[in-house]
């Protein structure tokens, strides 16, 4: 019995050191995805880009919520640091909702089209990549650790990559057919769908009774 207790103990403490990693790995990929973007969007005068940058810089904050909350051992600590890292995603994710949103209407209203920026065009690309692969490997490890935090933050790793589709979409068809309302009418989309995440994350609800 205390052996096979001593196996699980192992197998979850591999699986929170799996976890930080990917955490680590999502920070530094944030970071550096934020500053490229915020700083090509800048240089070409791209709103969409520098948007999406700030995307970035939001879920490096929610990714450093949840490595506060998978360092910590006690049990108790762990499930209050668990419900504040929750909260801190649930508010990025309305923060994301209201800045997408207020960009779409202003870019519509303004007749706002998306820059050109190549490297704009890359990273958007790059990231349709890496953050489904993130999102994937997240929530393995938050089903196996019961973490519903990290099951909220695989979300928002989604939704980047939703918004990378958006942003190349949109930089894409403007820059080859001149639609420049397709970025703005797809973010506006989108809208309600990051909100409803906030929300959920926010009342606890995204950790699905098949993964708890």
């Amino acid at each position: 019995m205390n052996t096979e207790a001593t196996s699980q103990e192992d197998g979850r403490s591999a699986n929170v050191r799996r976890g930080r990693l990917l955490e680590y790995l999502t920070i530094g990929w944030n970071l550096l995805e934020g500053s490229v973007a915020v700083g090509s969007g800048l240089i070409a005068g791209s709103i969409a880009l520098v948007g999406f940058g700030i995307d970035s810089f939001i879920e490096s904050l929610s990714g450093a919520a949840l490595l506060w909350r998978l360092h910590l051992d006690d049990l108790r600590r762990r499930e209050q640091a668990e419900a504040t890292a929750l909260r801190l995603v649930g508010i990025g994710f309305l923060i994301l909702a209201a800045y997408v949103g207020f960009d779409a209407v202003k870019s519509l209203i303004h007749r706002e089209p998306p820059q050109e920026s190549r490297i704009g065009i890359a990273l958007a690309a790059l990231s349709l990549f890496v953050m489904p692969w993130l999102a994937r490997a997240k929530r393995k490890v938050a089903a196996k650790i019961n973490s519903r935090a990290l099951e909220a933050d695989s979300r928002q790793s989604n939704l980047c990559a939703w918004l990378s589709a958006i942003l190349l979409g949109g930089l894409l068809l403007n820059a080859v057919f001149g639609w420049w309302w397709a970025d703005p009418v797809a973010a506006l989309v989108m809208t309600p769908i990051i909100a409803k995440e906030g929300v959920e994350a926010l009342r606890g609800e995204t950790c699905r009774d098949g993964e708890a």
